[in-house]
């Protein structure tokens, strides 16, 4: 009996919500997954615990929030920290990996699909973590096909 492939996961770390997306099994396509609540923290972290053993995530992949000229600010020391505490929390690799301009996109995208307004801010964290998680497939792609 063959073992089922570890998914990806991803986060878009929000102060009020934590978008999530999952890899299909192959690795290839980033799939939206909802939102978790951000606070309290330890709910979170718990929330995620679970979400890593019922979905079979093998690594987590975390929006980074450089800005625009790449450097790191408060946002991202704030990003860094609460992601060793969900690496903590769920003992798995957590990656972290430059978002710049992924909540941008998912809101283009979202009104693309004639999804504005409220139902717009509901979905924008779980559509920039399935942007996020997409590009981050997309390079590791680019990278095995560049060895």
């Amino acid at each position: 009996m063959t073992t089922p492939l570890r998914r990806i996961g991803a986060l878009d770390l929000g102060a009020v919500r934590v978008g999530v997306a999952l890899s299909d099994e192959l690795g290839l396509l980033a799939h939206p997954h909802g939102c978790l609540a951000a606070k309290p923290r330890a709910k979170l972290l718990e929330a995620l615990s679970d979400l890593v053993v019922a979905e079979n995530v093998g690594k987590l992949i975390v929006g980074f929030p450089l800005d625009m000229l790449g450097t790191e600010g408060e946002a991202a020391r704030r990003t860094r920290n609460l992601a060793q505490a969900i690496a903590n929390a769920t003992n798995l690799e957590v990656v972290l990996f430059d978002e710049r301009l992924s909540t941008e996109e998912a809101y283009t995208a979202l009104l693309a699909s004639e999804i504005v307004g409220v139902k717009a801010r509901a979905r924008i964290d779980e559509a920039s973590a399935t942007i996020i998680l997409q590009a981050w497939l997309d390079a590791r792609a680019r990278q095995r096909r560049q060895r």
